[in-house]
């Protein structure tokens, strides 16, 4: 197991390497900088900016000096929120995107792995098919157009839910959630299926019904636990996915979380604030798949007595 944490950790270095690099060149190569405005800024003034945030150096040069400042922890001040570093911005935005996350998984693992479980006990049925066709329309309904839908419908002609905010009336965080985790749990629902499907036709599921066995005690005894790996699997990079694509939804909704911060640095050409978030989510997705692989190592015996071995 420690050979294969270690051999994770070694490949995901790369990667975030590859993260860092590509973005922060493309960032530079934009048209237009962080001290470009439609106010004419005096020469001099804007010389001084420069050389205070490095930007008078050639870029690689800053590359290199920005990698040396990461190396410490250091994402580097903020560009427009003068006296504030993007860390803080991060800490600040951060645990209302988790929540928001947070929630947003539990939706989709709740409707996802029922309507997957239910889809496999009876397949090329009603039962099957109709699950299966709203997790297809799931899939392709982007979150900008089902979250104005469900705000028309919820919230405006029905009146049964707020619209916008994030307070600590648990209605303000069902839309959000629901537009958020819609399209992971059509995923999860497909996952499900195909895993309880081929637990299903296994030949220990066949002998604890020739021993009498009721179907529920079966399905959930024997083989969900089996079934839903695909799923388990599937969590970190899910749960990390749900915090770097909530940010058109923290918009609709106009909730504070990490993904103003994100959108405000792309239209005002914050470098720093850009690089920090891409590299912190990065980040965290190479995290949330190597602790998804642990767990559904954990969960799978076959997989866990080969990591043992070697």
């Amino acid at each position: 197991m420690w050979r294969f944490l270690t051999s994770r950790v070694l490949q995901s270095i790369p990667v975030i390497l590859a993260v860092i690099t590509v973005t922060f060149f493309l960032v530079r190569v934009a048209p237009g900088g962080p001290f470009s405005s439609e106010k004419a800024v005096m020469p001099e003034v804007k010389a001084a900016l420069e050389a205070q945030y490095r930007l008078d150096l050639p870029l690689f040069q800053q590359y290199l000096a920005y990698l040396g400042d990461l190396a410490q922890g250091d994402l580097g001040p903020s560009f427009k929120y003068p006296g504030r570093d993007v860390n803080e911005l991060i800490a600040a935005g951060l645990p209302v995107t988790a929540e928001l996350g947070f929630y947003a998984l539990l939706v989709a693992v709740i409707i996802g792995g029922l309507a997957g479980v239910l889809a496999s006990l009876k397949p090329n049925t009603a039962q099957d098919y109709v699950p299966m066709t709203a997790a297809m329309i799931g899939i392709c309904m982007p979150s900008f157009l089902l979250g104005p839908l469900l705000v028309l419908v919820f919230g405006i002609y029905l009146d049964w839910l707020p619209v916008s905010g994030w307070g600590d009336i648990p209605g303000d965080k069902l839309l959000p959630a629901i537009t958020l985790g819609s399209a992971y749990a059509a995923y999860i629902a497909r996952l499900s299926r195909a895993g309880m499907l081929e637990v299903m036709s296994q030949d220990y599921i066949r002998t604890a019904r020739a021993k009498g066995l009721p179907e529920w005690q079966v399905v959930i005894k024997h083989a969900l636990r089996g079934g839903l790996i695909p799923v388990v699997a599937f969590l970190g990079p899910a749960f990390a996915g749900l915090l770097a694509g909530s940010f058109v939804v923290e918009t609709i909704f106009q909730i504070p979380g990490l993904g103003r911060f994100y959108v405000q640095a792309a239209f005002n050409r914050d470098y720093t604030m850009i690089l920090g978030t891409t590299v912190f989510l990065s980040t965290l997705i190479v995290v949330f798949n190597l602790l998804s692989d642990i767990l559904a190592a954990w969960m799978n015996p076959r997989l866990r007595a080969q990591f043992g071995d070697h």
